[in-house]
């Protein structure tokens, strides 16, 4: 099962030359301990504070974004899950800067919440939730990405959650945040978004997910959890949802036999992790887009099969894809495999942790670009 990326890893691990990193392979980052020379015709290129690749040629700039003044921050402290959300309109939120709101409903856990409104926002706009990564804040995410940069251009806005927890890791991981309205980050985040829907004219039918490593993790937690929600998630080097579930531990708990590829359960038991996150509910799920490295050591690839059985089997499509193709967008190496038109998952040929940022595919694959 799932043979064509299986020959892809292999296939990935013959490229590597002694003591450098090959073309499109890893070669930096927090947390890389692997080569961090490149082979010849390839350079190190600094694509965000996790990942370092070895692109063709000279080292291309670093990538621009919209205007970045420092966040503006309201005066003085603010509730934590006030009863009613009397947060700000959109009007009153400035352009084109990383704004922090307040009193936006039910947040348990107190996380930082962030809006990007672009100059030009267009006509009940979509909404993005970008989440960040393990180590990372809102304001690092907000800088290392072009979401903030092609809101600009397509009129959508933004929201930049951060984490409250000492390692800056999200809560993937309690019973809380894995339940619908049950706590956690994940209930601070939907209501961020509620709110953005009932006060900002939000389009509901658009309003997404994406997030890399552990912002990856909460991205499928998001998607499991509120789907009445969230209409589509992107999972940048994540993990199934529930993979992550440590009960009785701290929220932003580690869960090693799941980061090492050892949680390994059946497409309906991993399905059934999702149906348990909100019982009776018996709407759209939202549709899926997954990417992983075959040679992650954070969160190894198995964790990609795992995501395979998961939403194959929730989306009820068979196990085989209907196409397994390089798209033209993507690097020599990767391969999309679509498995229906709600799921497809995206395999890195010798890309560690984590794969770059494709932001304006992710936009395509939302429906905005």
């Amino acid at each position: 099962m799932f043979s064509f990326s299986r020959t892809l890893s292999f296939v990935a691990l013959a490229g590597l030359v002694a003591g450098q990193a090959a073309e499109w392979g890893q070669c930096g980052g927090i947390g890389f301990t692997g080569a961090t020379t490149c082979v010849a015709g390839t350079t190190c290129v600094t694509l965000n504070a996790y990942y370092s690749q070895c692109q063709p040629g000279a080292a291309a700039p670093a990538p621009t974004s919209a205007p970045q003044p420092s966040p503006t921050q309201p005066a003085g402290p603010a509730p934590s899950n006030p009863s009613t959300p009397t947060g700000p309109g959109l009007s009153s939120i400035p352009a084109s800067t990383l704004h922090q709101i307040t009193n936006f409903g039910a947040n348990p856990n107190n996380i930082g919440m962030f809006v990007y409104k672009p100059a030009r926002v267009a006509a009940n706009p979509p909404l993005i939730v970008a989440s960040h990564y393990c180590s990372g804040t809102a304001q690092a995410y907000f800088t290392g990405s072009k979401f903030a940069q092609l809101a600009e251009t397509y009129g959508y806005v933004v929201l930049f959650p951060n984490s409250p927890h000492s390692g800056t890791c999200w809560d993937v991981s309690s019973d809380a945040t894995l339940t619908h309205n049950g706590g956690g980050d994940s209930l601070g985040i939907a209501s961020a978004a509620r709110f953005a829907i009932a006060n900002w004219g939000v389009d509901a039918n658009r309003v997404f997910a994406v997030g890399t490593s552990s912002g990856a993790m909460m991205t499928s937690v998001l998607a499991g959890a509120y789907p009445d929600i969230f209409k589509a998630g992107i999972v940048d080097s994540g993990v199934a949802f529930g993979c992550f579930a440590v009960p009785g531990q701290p929220d932003d708990s580690w869960n090693s036999q799941c980061s090492t590829g050892e949680m390994i359960l059946t497409g309906q038991q991993w399905a059934q992790k999702v149906y348990n996150a909100f019982p009776g509910y018996t709407g759209a799920r939202p549709k899926m887009q997954v990417w992983h490295g075959t040679i992650d050591t954070t969160l190894y690839p198995q964790n990609f099969w795992e995501e395979i059985k998961q939403w194959t089997t929730v989306f009820n499509y068979p196990s085989t894809p209907i196409s397994n193709v390089s798209e033209p967008y993507l690097p020599n190496g990767y391969s999309n495999a679509t498995f229906g038109p709600m799921f497809q998952a995206i395999l890195a040929q010798n890309v560690g942790h984590t794969v770059p940022l494709f932001e304006q595919q992710y936009l395509q694959f939302f429906g905005i670009a």
